[in-house]
């Protein structure tokens, strides 16, 4: 994998989850940019669809600017359409 060597060259993305005591999962969206191991934004929900990655990237490299690449681990909500698109 390629080193970044500036801001904004690569962001790494990756979901995390914790469960409430009822059993419900936490689940948190954690964009870093690698250069700079800034963490871009902490997306939090008890559900994180597609559709609310795209709209959470989106706010992310309107306040950021756009990151050349952006790595994951290819997980069930980094690979729906609507992120794919």
């Amino acid at each position: 994998m390629l080193v970044s060597e500036r801001p904004n060259g690569r962001w790494s993305l990756d979901f995390v989850f914790d469960a409430f005591a009822d059993g419900r999962r936490l689940w948190v969206l954690v964009t870093v940019d690698d250069f700079s191991r800034e963490c871009l934004e902490l997306a939090a929900d008890t559900s994180l669809s597609g559709l609310r990655v795209t709209h959470e990237l989106t706010a992310i490299m309107a306040r950021c600017g756009r990151p050349r690449t952006i790595v994951s681990d290819n997980g069930m909500g980094l690979t729906s359409m609507a992120v794919l698109r």
